[in-house]
C-alpha cells in the first residue's frame, strides 16, 4: 500500500512524513523541452524552485538567461541565491517557469503573478489534480490560466532528482500558463 501511495504522490497526513521534506521532485528535462516546443518566453527567466537545475539547464541550453533560487542549497550551478520564494520581495522583470511543491501550488501562482510586470508570463508544472478543488476554482476565476498543456502520456518527476530510481508514474501532469493581466478563456491543448 505504501508503494502505491508514494507512486500517486499523495500528500495527506498518513503519507506526509514519507515525502521529501521540501517536496523536491525534480522535473524531467523532457517536460521542459516539450513546453519550449509550444511556447516562447521572455529571455530572462526566474526559476524559484531551482533544485538541481533540471529546468534551468534546458532553458539555458536554448538561449534563455535563468536566475535560480531555492529554499535550501542543493549545490546547483544554476542556483544564485537561497531564498524562500513565498517570502521573496523582489520584482522580477521576466517570466517565471517552475515546478513548485504541490502543497504550495496556489501560493506560488499568486506570488509569481505579484512580482512580474503585466504582460509577462508564468509557467507552472502541476498535476492534473491541480484543476480540482474549490479554492483552486476561486484562484482560476480570479487569475485564469491562458493555456493548459496536458501531457498525453505519463511523465516522471523524481524525488531528489534521482531519475534512475524511478520506474514509472501514476501521475498525469500539465503545464499551466498565465499571462499577467489575461482575463479570457483558458485554452487546453495536449502535448506528447
Amino acid at each position: 500500500m505504501n508503494n502505491i501511495v508514494k507512486t500517486l504522490g499523495a500528500t495527506n497526513s498518513k503519507t506526509i512524513g514519507e515525502r521529501e521534506p521540501y517536496d523536491f521532485y525534480a522535473t524531467n528535462p523532457r517536460m521542459v523541452k516539450k513546453l519550449l516546443e509550444v511556447e516562447k518566453f521572455n529571455l530572462n527567466i526566474l526559476e524559484p524552485c531551482v533544485g538541481l537545475g533540471h529546468i534551468s539547464a534546458v532553458l539555458e541550453h536554448r538561449g534563455y538567461k535563468t536566475y535560480g533560487i531555492d529554499i535550501i542549497n542543493r549545490g546547483s550551478v544554476y542556483q544564485h541565491e537561497i531564498s524562500d520564494f513565498l517570502q521573496y520581495d523582489k520584482f522580477f522583470n521576466g517570466d517565471i517557469i517552475t515546478n513548485p511543491p504541490f502543497r504550495h501550488y496556489e501560493a506560488f501562482i499568486r506570488k509569481s503573478l505579484e512580482i512580474i510586470p503585466t504582460g509577462n508570463r508564468v509557467a507552472i508544472l502541476g498535476r492534473i489534480l491541480a484543476l480540482e478543488g474549490k479554492s483552486r476554482g476561486n484562484l482560476y476565476a480570479e487569475y485564469p490560466p491562458q493555456k493548459v498543456y496536458v501531457f498525453s502520456s505519463r511523465q516522471v518527476c523524481a524525488i531528489n532528482g534521482e531519475f534512475e530510481k524511478v520506474k514509472g508514474s501514476a501521475q498525469n501532469y500539465a503545464w499551466y500558463i498565465w499571462l499577467k493581466g489575461y482575463r479570457g478563456e483558458t485554452v487546453v491543448n495536449w502535448i506528447n
